[in-house]
């Protein structure tokens, strides 16, 4: 038996890969399926099964074309309704895998057709459970993406899911192999540890959600106390992964069209497409297509483009070194964004030597910013998540989060910004979308808060009230 965790750092997402005497099952794949074709070739394997723990709201899973590609049926647990062939399992069933088996735990709780798989060895014994979005290593699946498709209020959805983790998952042995769906920095949860594998006794030991002596009153209100707003685009992966896809490899190859930097402007004004760079940020601040957004593709990248775009069927342009650009059409298809019209042929440089006029973004270091608060009257704009300006934040400056700028553009008016984030990746994000809506009076502070801090410009430090 060999089990290979499949890890993708941009979206924290774990694909796995099963294989036991020359038969393999896939769980949760990604959109772009060819390696674990090649895998299975490798090792003179069939893939025999393809496992959807649920609809994924966060990727588009690679379900549809892989079962295309090798005839392996797709598996859901009860209560899924794609408009695909597939086998629609029933709790506790189980399938046979070479010399080991893999039971349907039906799950209910972050969607109503949720499961894990539980993974039973050669010799009986329960060894592995992978728990797709139920059970995180340090959190549970957030129970308010579904309440629409399930009818359902998010506290009945939490509700639901405390009784999964107690009748499903907590009854397992504390040596059972914990692989989840996703890791830090997936918005499918609010508290997920780094690590990507762990144990059911590790969890039941460390996890806020499965302490032995928690009320179901006091689960619900723990596990939807503090959910952010989810990106708009999870409804649009999820109606994708329940109705099928273009394959992939067409996305790609269209997304490749090259195209003359004297043809954009039409382009753009008949298809409203978008023009996205995705370059460095300090090459964006340096000279780009006006009108043009920064996204950087070394950055959080796709999850920011979901949370930033509203629409995954926006057209749009790429500015990409061309080295890049089929890495940059496969990650934006990972969160759906299909209609990739191609990308600008020679870049900013070819834009600028066609003769057309380049915008920038001025930039200050952190040691001058210093200098200009300690002049006078400075306006500041942190564009940090609200959780870490509360943690601290340059004296009198005002959080105006990344995530809902639009929000705050009313407050731009007038007299010059100065805008920074953790590092410089999001603050130039904010740039390019603030100058897109013509707003120019923004200097960026570059290398954000953490050069700010080493040039030691005076911060606000977070106190915790005493509860004398």
């Amino acid at each position: 038996m060999e089990i290979k965790q499949i890890y993708t750092g941009c979206l924290a997402q774990g694909a796995y890969y099963i294989e036991s005497k020359g038969e393999v099952a896939i769980i949760d794949p990604l959109r772009e399926v060819q390696d674990y074709i090649d895998e299975a070739a490798k090792n003179e394997a069939k893939i025999k099964y393809i496992f959807e723990t649920h609809f994924h709201a966060d990727f588009v899973s690679g379900h549809v074309t892989l079962s295309e590609k090798t005839g392996a049926p797709i598996i859901y647990g009860p209560n899924a309704n794609p408009k695909f062939d597939c086998i629609i399992a029933e709790d506790e069933q189980i399938f046979e895998l070479g010399d080991v088996k893999i039971k349907v735990l039906h799950t209910p709780g972050h969607t109503m057709e949720s499961v894990s798989y539980l993974l039973i060895d050669e010799n009986g014994k329960d060894h592995a459970l992978f728990s797709g979005d139920t059970l995180f290593l340090g959190d549970v699946g957030r129970p308010d993406l579904a309440q629409k498709a399930a009818s359902m209020t998010q506290e009945e959805l939490a509700g639901t899911l405390f009784d999964s983790l107690r009748t499903k998952i907590m009854t397992l042995a504390d040596d059972v192999i914990v692989y989840p769906g996703h890791g830090a920095g997936s918005a499918c949860g609010k508290n997920m540890s780094k690590e990507t594998v762990g144990s059911i006794g590790d969890q039941k030991a460390t996890n806020y959600a499965l302490r032995a002596d928690m009320t179901k009153e006091e689960f619900i209100k723990e596990v939807t106390d503090g959910l952010a707003t989810p990106p708009a685009y999870f409804p649009l992966n999820v109606q994708m992964n329940k109705e099928g896809y273009q394959d992939v490899e067409e996305v790609i190859n269209r997304g490749k069209t090259a195209i003359k930097v004297e043809d954009l402007e039409n382009i753009v004004e008949n298809t409203g497409a978008l023009v996205l760079d995705v370059r460095h940020q300090n090459d964006f601040g340096k000279a780009h297509i006006p009108k043009s957004i920064f996204i950087g593709i070394d950055g959080g990248f796709a999850p920011w483009v979901g949370a930033l775009i509203k629409d995954v069927k926006q057209p749009m342009v790429l500015v990409v070194d061309p080295a890049r650009l089929e890495e940059t059409i496969t990650r934006l298809s990972r969160v759906g964004f299909d209609n990739i019209l191609g990308y600008v042929d020679g870049g900013v440089e070819a834009w600028a030597a066609a003769g057309f006029a380049t915008d920038s973004v001025e930039g200050i270091t952190a040691q001058t910013f210093d200098e200009i608060l300690k002049a006078g009257d400075v306006m500041v704009k942190d564009v940090r998540k609200n959780s870490e300006y509360l943690s601290e934040h340059v004296l009198d400056a005002a959080n105006t989060p990344l995530d809902n700028l639009n929000d705050y553009l009313g407050e731009f008016e007038g007299g010059t910004h100065y805008i920074h984030c953790a590092g410089g990746y999001r603050s130039m994000i904010a740039a390019s979308i603030l100058k897109s809506r013509g707003i120019h009076n923004i200097i960026d502070v570059q290398g954000g808060f953490a050069a700010i801090k080493e040039a030691g410009v005076e911060v606000s430090e977070f106190v915790c009230p005493s509860t004398l």
